[in-house]
């Protein structure tokens, strides 16, 4: 017996296909809010560390990847931001369930690009602090991780514990 709300079943839950794109729509902002804030601060110290002393003196290789990991992160922060002026510019037209996922998409695209900007910042700072043959490995240990956090484990469990119905 149904209310008339074309109720979705096979997840356990008893929603309409709108009330499943509002449902959606609000965990995926909680996540975004998450990246969003992350790659800001960091986009932000970003863009100051041109103005420093320091900065004139760095190699032409540490300039040239000082302005890669610049352009990943403004990146990053367009794609995290992108949901949300998305949702905002087709709001009322009735195709919430399309707008979550491209927005979904976009926040896809801002985590990846958020992983080079973390890696390239990474691989930058120690590249300067250290001045060492050691940092591609260190960076690669830390990519190996962020990897492993993202998207293996994550992979891993919804090939574990997803039902086939």
């Amino acid at each position: 017996m149904t209310d008339g709300r074309d109720a979705v079943r096979g997840d356990g839950r008893d929603e309409s296909e709108e009330e499943r794109a509002d449902r959606r729509w609000q965990e995926l902002i909680q996540e975004i809010r998450v990246a969003q804030t992350g790659v800001q601060i960091l986009f932000g110290f970003l863009l100051t560390v041109v103005f420093t002393p320091h900065f004139e003196g760095l190699p032409q290789t540490d300039k040239t990847l000082y302005i890669v990991t610049v352009v990943l992160a403004s990146l990053a922060t367009g794609a995290l931001i992108g949901p949300v002026a998305f949702h905002r510019i087709v709001s009322g037209r009735h195709i919430k369930p399309q707008a979550v996922a491209w927005a979904s998409r976009m926040t896809f695209v801002g985590i990846v690009l958020l992983l080079a900007t973390l890696t390239a910042a990474l691989f930058l700072v120690l590249r300067v602090a250290m001045h060492n043959a050691v940092v591609p490995y260190l960076v690669a240990g830390v990519l190996a991780w962020y990897l492993t956090c993202w998207f293996a484990l994550p992979l891993w469990a919804r090939a574990r514990y997803t039902r086939q119905d």
